[in-house]
């Protein structure tokens, strides 16, 4: 007989799944008369200011917060014994440069890591106990193994992840997509995004990945996409959303896709809800889901997406820091504090799944 987890941790499992079920339901010196260069993926073009000295110093303030509130076994205090939300922080610190026992948040990074691996199931799903909604975490949870694999191989890591991945390919359904439960039953778009994420990342750090995997994923989320520019939840409903839409535009890149009609569609319909001028993001109720995705979709789209929104986005996320380094949001203070460090070291450019 499985063990229940305590009503407490559950509570927690519970409140970050339906937080991203949710989601989806509802630098050189210039002339100054020189023209303002492009962002470009990669690092090839950052625009200017891109990474200042307050944002530096936030980000700072952020993680302090993560790893005074890590604890002994590797998750946070707020976040519950959650996957999702260790992963999270942990790819927070590895956005830094941080590394398993290596950087300023080496031990932290360690810490996080360490529970992740010790919650790998035989089965090659990584969850805690009694997770209502499995797959959501196993998704978060496998892009930080192949994260972490990728910066710092160890063969355990390796033995993990490719257990994990291997779970992914044998439980995507017939429409191309991932949903709840380790099962080849429905899908939907949120979950999907999750398992896509780590799919990339895990091919980055050397793991084989069926093509026919990425063939089929990509159908899927082609076929999500309203006339709109924006994505549905499921294939057999209607109706655009902006956490969806971002993630779906992450989606396509994700799998290698970068520009079309599916991306130039996607990114006009992000372009309608710049922060500071839109609140559709806070409206729908998911800011910090909304924009971890709109994040990393216009830094990858590069350009006048990353120009407009770039700035935007830092201003919005430095006026809603607190006085002790955290942010707050929905699914709690850990997973909104990570989430806003991860958005705010895009320009970083040093985590591999956001490389071509």
């Amino acid at each position: 007989m499985v063990p229940l987890m305590p009503h407490k941790k559950l509570f927690h499992a519970s409140l970050l799944a339906a937080a991203l079920a949710a989601a989806f339901l509802a630098p050189g010196a210039r002339c100054d008369d020189a023209p303002v260069p492009r962002s470009t993926m990669g690092g090839t073009g950052p625009i200017a200011n891109e990474l200042d000295e307050q944002t530096t110093k936030a980000v700072t303030r952020g993680l302090e917060f993560l790893a005074k509130n890590q604890s002994g076994d590797g998750t946070f205090n707020g976040g519950g014994e959650n996957v999702a939300v260790t992963a999270i922080a942990g790819i927070a610190f590895l956005a830094n440069g941080s590394t398993p026992d290596q950087g300023p948040y080496g031990t932290q990074t360690k810490k996080a890591l360490d529970y992740i691996l010790a919650n790998c199931q035989e089965s090659g799903l990584v969850a805690t106990n009694g997770m209502g909604s499995p797959m959501y975490g196993h998704g978060f949870a496998t892009l930080f193994l192949a994260e972490a694999y990728g910066e710092s191989p160890k063969e355990e890591v390796k033995e993990k992840l490719q257990k994990a991945i291997k779970l992914m390919v044998q439980t995507q359904n017939k429409e191309g997509g991932w949903r709840y439960q380790p099962a080849p039953n429905d899908a939907d778009l949120s979950v999907t995004i999750c398992q896509i994420m780590a799919l990339r990342a895990a091919r980055n750090a050397g793991i084989k990945v069926p093509g026919k995997t990425i063939e089929r994923a990509v159908d899927y989320v082609k076929k999500s996409q309203e006339p709109d520019g924006g994505f549905r939840y499921m294939l057999q409903s209607g109706g655009s959303a902006y956490p969806r839409s971002a993630a779906g535009v992450c989606c396509l890149q994700y799998m290698g896709i970068y520009e079309g009609t599916e991306i130039k569609k996607g990114l006009e319909y992000l372009m309608k809800a710049l922060p500071g001028k839109s609140n559709l993001a806070m409206a729908e109720g998911h800011y910090f889901y909304a924009n971890y995705y709109a994040t990393q979709a216009c830094f990858m789209a590069g350009g006048d997406s990353w120009n407009q929104y770039w700035p935007a986005i830092k201003k919005e996320l430095l006026g809603k820091q607190v006085a002790d380094g955290s942010w707050q949001g929905e699914a709690g203070v850990p997973y909104a504090t990570a989430m806003a460090c991860i958005m705010l070291q895009v320009p970083n450019r040093l985590l591999p799944v956001l490389q071509r």
